[in-house]
């Protein structure tokens, strides 16, 4: 596919729709807890961050990501390529690698659900976007 042809407005759709889903997802109401003990972090590590970094970074990487999903996917794909995309690159290749880490690191099984589960709907939901606005 042609850098040129991908549909800019759709890749900041999906990068925004992306950027919301962290937001829920490592929330208090869904698994900000559990995410923040496995990292081993307090209420006060995160107080004492600098969230115009962090989100702005945050923001950077899930354009990337959007920008380089649509060029996967190329031209006009169908929901369902979208969606087999979306959980093959989010479980077959981010979650799998994020396995691999975790087992050297000793990190706890419940850890590696909340992030490499978050991949798994993020990498979706930007080929559902993509698919549906490009």
């Amino acid at each position: 596919m042609e850098i040129l042809e991908l549909n800019y407005w759709a890749v900041l759709l999906a990068a925004l729709s992306s950027f919301m889903l962290g937001g829920i997802w490592y929330s208090p109401w869904l698994f900000g807890r559990v995410w923040m003990e496995g990292c081993g972090l307090t209420d006060l590590d995160l107080k004492n961050s600098d969230p115009k970094m962090i989100y702005g970074v945050v923001l950077l990487l899930s354009l990337f990501i959007a920008f380089s999903m649509a060029v996967l996917l190329g031209k006009d794909p169908t929901l369902v390529e979208a969606i087999l995309l979306g959980l093959f690159t989010g479980l077959g290749f981010v979650s799998a690698a994020f396995g691999i880490s975790y087992i050297f690191e000793q990190r706890p099984l419940k850890l590696f659900l909340v992030n490499g589960g978050y991949h798994v709907v993020q990498f979706i939901l930007n080929a559902v976007v993509l698919s549906l606005t490009g």
